[in-house]
């Protein structure tokens, strides 16, 4: 089995959000190569079927890579915070809808390559609409988007984050498939 080993790294650069770190890594062939990563904390996302089978989604631009997308409410996991917690809060600010008793719909490692975040998502049958979001800020509408629609967004490009694409195409095929 060919593993690449972590035989110690250090931080270059530190802010709340993310930790940048140098390692010496040695290679399944004896080799050694200096690798950067990034360690950051989990993140929590949640949204809701309706029954219309309808999907709650975000509507938002990205200022990183300049585009606008479908996307689920997240966030960072705060310190002792339960991540279900977190996911639940996350939907409630952003969307001001409060979820229904969550259920955990998968853990992926969108870049796991550079960094190890974990991002944990859930979802809900229903919501309770509470009123305006507080963070209104980070989208430009929310809407309940047909899930049957979900694939050709997808394929659209319409959802960009790899988070969304693969949680929305799990509950496409847990739902309607």
């Amino acid at each position: 089995m060919s593993v690449w080993k972590n035989l110690g790294e250090h931080t270059v650069y530190e802010n709340p959000w993310l930790r940048v770190n140098l390692a010496d890594v040695e290679l399944p062939d004896g080799r050694h190569l200096d690798h950067y990563l990034i360690r950051q904390r989990p993140v929590a996302l949640a949204t809701a079927v309706n029954e219309n089978n309808e999907v709650l989604l975000l509507w938002r631009h990205r200022f990183i890579p300049d585009s606008w997308g479908w996307e689920l409410p997240a966030g960072v996991v705060e310190d002792g915070e339960d991540i279900e917690a977190a996911a639940a809060r996350e939907m409630l600010e952003e969307t001001g809808w409060r979820p229904g008793p969550l259920r955990h719909l998968m853990t992926v490692e969108p870049s796991n390559g550079l960094s190890d975040a974990r991002h944990h998502i859930y979802w809900a049958e229903g919501a309770d609409y509470v009123g305006d979001p507080e963070d209104a800020f980070e989208s430009e509408r929310r809407e309940w988007v047909p899930l049957k629609d979900i694939p050709d967004l997808v394929m659209r490009g319409e959802v960009k984050a790899s988070n969304a694409a693969a949680a929305l195409l799990m509950l496409y095929h847990m739902r309607l498939a």
